[in-house]
């Protein structure tokens, strides 16, 4: 996806904490969009852009392996598409 990348919204779920919990949650919520959107990931760029601006690229690019795996242990989405 192509664009460019902004600080996720405020979440007040995640007061001053350790942001890996935030990153986690953002990145699931990608994942329940595309679950949503038929697999559609221009659908969900702001999600993932979202998960982007918080999660380190090491854990994204381990966690969009899992799914094209199976072995992803967040929310479950079949994909139709080459991921992100």
């Amino acid at each position: 996806m192509e664009g460019k990348l902004k600080t996720t919204p405020l979440d007040p779920r995640f007061p001053n904490t350790n942001q890996a919990q935030h990153c986690w949650t953002r990145y699931n919520e990608f994942v329940l969009c595309l679950k949503n959107n038929d697999g559609d990931e221009d659908a969900c760029k702001t999600y993932y852009q979202n998960a982007l601006s918080l999660c380190p690229n090491s854990w994204v690019e381990r966690w969009n392996e899992q799914r094209e795996e199976g072995t992803f242990q967040g929310k479950s989405v079949t994909l139709r598409r080459k991921t992100i």
